[in-house]
């Protein structure tokens, strides 16, 4: 079965550009057919999913920003975006992103510390 640490590799490495947003897709869509189709989990909709994202100050500890977004709109936000991000060839970066995230993961995606401006900016799938 394919888990959502090995997707998080394969994107960490797209983002690292160590490989190309097509191989990734190729990569994921490998994983997909070696797990096969049934999954003894069932998938949860992206209507009650959501992608909650956190910014904290590392100053004084504060939340400055906490943004809960539901999956349906990250979803219909990636499909317009790679109509508008011409640097995405043929928007395969946005369906691999598209892909992972319609896959039952859930947890942290994203752990970004920003010495510059004191910040601490985390992205979870729930």
């Amino acid at each position: 079965m394919v888990t959502s640490e090995e997707r998080m590799k394969i994107l960490k490495m797209i983002s690292e550009e160590k490989i190309t947003a097509e191989e990734g897709a190729q990569l994921l869509t490998a994983l997909s057919q070696r797990s096969g189709k049934n999954k003894a989990e069932p998938r949860r909709n992206l209507a009650s999913r959501m992608l909650r994202v956190r910014v904290t100050d590392m100053g004084s500890g504060k939340t400055k920003v906490h943004v809960n977004v539901p999956m349906r709109l990250v979803d219909a936000g990636l499909s317009i975006a790679s109509q508008y991000a011409p640097e995405m060839e043929n928007g395969q970066m946005m369906d691999a992103i598209k892909e992972a995230l319609s896959e039952n993961m859930s947890g942290k995606i994203v752990d970004v510390i920003d010495e510059e401006d004191g910040e601490h900016v985390e992205i979870f799938i729930e």
